[in-house]
């Protein structure tokens, strides 16, 4: 069962690393794994089974997730934005009190943090409006360097939660290549941006972990804020009050699918 249940998880978080305003970074605060997916990457070797039997689902759902299951929410996103939007809202809102509580375990709270989080947020929020007004044209002859550059910071959005590859890929000018690339398997942008992606999110997670080790309270408390903040880009737009009514139940889904994926 466990499973099924991390081959899930791994295709919304794959599905994360390529819709826009959805983080890979906030799936796995939300789902619970964050920080053991830390350790389980950067430790792999220390017990190579334990470790495989974990991550294995997890990437392979993430391939599907970014190979197949993303147009399905892609498709969701633009069909039923109402819903869809509404339902990851709902994921989201229902995190905060776990996440709190996870921080509250192995940090005694201190006023700084608060200020860690409402920067957090407020750059999470800022994050939302840049990603809305940004229009940049695309680049159209990329190199390999480029690729690999644009491979390298957006694994910043993968490993940061609530930190958008979205903007990162637009102000880098490949956002529409990268799309078109992923779904025709164009493998002379995909593995240039495959290798940048795989060396910067090495060191963005040992940067990450570095910091959960020595200011757990800080960084954990900044990983809220910029969870919470990730909400602001997913508030849909509702037309009436039977719209309404369904943004609301569609939330308490998402509430419900949190406490199934989390359990």
């Amino acid at each position: 069962m466990n499973w099924f249940v991390n081959t899930a998880k791994g295709i919304a978080i794959g599905a994360g690393a390529i819709l826009p305003g959805i983080s890979s970074g906030v799936l796995c605060v939300i789902f619970g794994i964050y920080e053991t997916l830390l350790d389980r990457i950067l430790h792999f070797f220390h017990n190579i089974k334990e470790n495989s039997k974990f991550l294995f689902p997890l990437v392979f759902g993430g391939f599907l997730g970014v190979l197949l299951f993303s147009r399905i929410l892609s498709y969701a996103l633009s069909t039923f934005p109402l819903q869809t939007q509404s339902i990851f809202i709902g994921l989201i809102l229902a995190s905060i009190p776990s996440l709190k509580k996870q921080v509250e375990q192995k940090s005694t709270f201190h006023w700084s943090f608060a200020l860690f989080f409402l920067i957090a947020l407020g750059i999470g929020i800022a994050s939302v409006f840049l990603e809305k007004t940004l229009v940049l044209q695309e680049i159209s002859h990329i190199s390999f360097l480029h690729l690999f550059i644009c491979g390298f910071f957006m694994s910043v959005g993968i490993v940061v939660p609530g930190v958008s590859s979205t903007i990162i890929l637009m102000l880098l000018g490949v956002y529409s290549t990268y799309l078109t690339s992923v779904s025709q398997l164009y493998l002379p942008v995909l593995v240039p941006m495959g290798i940048g992606l795989l060396i910067g999110g090495l060191l963005w997670m040992n940067v990450t972990k570095f910091l959960l080790d020595h200011f757990y309270g800080q960084t954990f408390w900044s990983i809220i804020g910029f969870t919470l903040g990730s909400v602001f880009v997913l508030f849909p737009v509702i037309p009436d009050v039977l719209g309404g009514i369904i943004c609301i139940l569609c939330v308490i889904l998402g509430f419900a699918i949190f406490h199934l994926f989390s359990s």
